[in-house]
């Protein structure tokens, strides 16, 4: 792979974007069955894929080194240097179940456009998307053994690929306690971890509330809320409050739960019923403390009905713990400095959103809030996937985003010339 010419490598990515639009439908509701994602959004995460590949695509055509100014110090006169990128070698890609086809295409995407090997190691819950995109790589002509699928318990192969020394790289997306447990046990491996959030968004006084709740509700509630950017905390300003939660409440009344292939079908099944069982549990958890059941709060067959809690004390684990689930909770704050406390009161720190007509709000927000990303005007759920995306604190290091993850598969060579001997 290492000696594959770039315009090769591109034109297999593109291929296999090729191929994932010709196979479309097909795709989508091979997620929706898989992991029970509605199949509006199983579309929109194959698009997403298709995307994801054709950016690798175009980063493997230009991954380029730089001159170095030698004479820049004393010593360095009559020489010249630059650097060249070099893929690292095998790199071992773990993903989650939540997106089984586009956060594989970010791990196995930009992999392949540097060069490198991949072993995969998808979700448990979700295999069958994994093996369908190594399917696609074969048949656009990726050489054996440069892409391998190994199905099975984070356990027991995890720790396989710990441990190996040849490989070179882990990139992983999962819970925090998974991620921490690699980083201490990979040994001198480069790692990027993408972890887990409780995402929050800021909403100030003044803003259109008739565009901003749509958009909240969507990012709060989109496939069962198992989203590592979902939105869990929503802070309020006061002189808003009341109308805020009247009007969300209104919102998500029209979404429609149901068999994920049908097509209006807005929310289905949680991933396991043990994950149903927690939700219920954190959700009495606060009720319990004080916090207010505004909607919601119960399940039936699987699926958890979008819920949505008010006045939620901050120390109960709805607000401090990732709940990945339906589950939204609205507090009020009386200060830009106030809402930006609360929102940082986190160990997390994925993505923040705020929604503000003060550009001085909006730029004090995003010189504060202790994320790896600021949507200004916008809802932290929102991605696309040629960005810059990771978090800081519990939710992990390193970068995503095809340009920014090659960088991370790439090591840095300097090749220097003393032009007279």
């Amino acid at each position: 792979m290492a000696d594959m010419p770039a315009y090769v490598r591109a034109e297999i990515l593109e291929k296999v974007a090729g191929y994932l639009e010709e196979e479309r439908e097909d795709c989508a509701k091979l997620i929706s069955q898989e992991a029970a994602k509605p199949i509006k959004a199983a579309r929109a995460e194959v698009d997403r894929t298709i995307m994801t590949y054709k950016f690798a695509s175009h980063e493997a055509r230009r991954i380029h080194g730089e001159t170095v100014p030698m004479d820049g110090a004393p010593g360095g006169e009559g020489r010249i240097a630059f650097t060249i990128r070099e893929p690292l070698g095998v790199i071992a890609a773990i993903t989650p179940f939540n997106f089984p086809m586009n956060l594989v295409a970010h791990k196995v995407g930009p992999a392949i456009a540097a060069g490198n090997t991949i072993v995969l190691k998808p979700a448990s819950q979700t295999p069958l998307s994994a093996y369908k995109i190594a399917e696609l790589f074969h048949r656009a002509g990726l050489p054996g053994g440069a892409l391998n699928v190994v199905s099975g318990s984070g356990h027991s192969v995890g720790d396989i690929l710990m441990k190996d020394d040849r490989i070179k790289m882990i990139t992983f997306t999962g819970s925090p306690e998974v991620g921490k447990h690699i980083r201490e046990n990979s040994g001198l491996k480069k790692v990027t971890l993408e972890l887990g959030s409780n995402s929050a968004v800021i909403v100030d006084e003044g803003v259109n509330l008739e565009k901003v709740i749509p958009r909240i509700v969507m990012g709060a509630f989109a496939y069962q809320g198992q989203v590592c950017i979902s939105i869990q905390r929503v802070f309020v300003h006061e002189n808003i409050a009341e109308t805020f939660i009247e009007q969300f409440i209104e919102e998500a009344k029209k979404l429609k739960a149901g068999n994920p292939l049908d097509e209006d079908t807005d929310i289905s099944a949680m991933i396991t019923r043990d994950d149903v069982d927690r939700t219920m549990d954190w959700v009495n958890e606060a009720v319990a403390a004080g916090a207010e059941l505004k909607l919601g709060g119960n399940f039936s067959e699987g699926i958890f009905q979008p819920t949505i809690l008010v006045n939620v004390p901050t120390t109960e684990k709805v607000s401090c713990e990732e709940i990945f689930a339906p589950v939204v909770h609205i507090n009020s704050f009386k200060t830009i400095e106030e809402a930006i406390a609360l929102v940082n009161n986190s160990k997390y720190g994925l993505q923040s959103g705020i929604f503000t007509n003060d550009i001085h709000k909006g730029l004090l927000a995003a010189k504060r809030l202790e994320v790896g990303g600021v949507m200004i005007n916008e809802i932290p759920s929102f991605r696309v996937d040629q960005m810059p995306y990771g978090g800081v604190k519990l939710s992990g290091m390193g970068r995503e985003g095809i340009r920014y993850a090659v960088e991370e598969m790439t090591e840095l060579k300097l090749i220097s010339f003393k032009l007279e001997l």
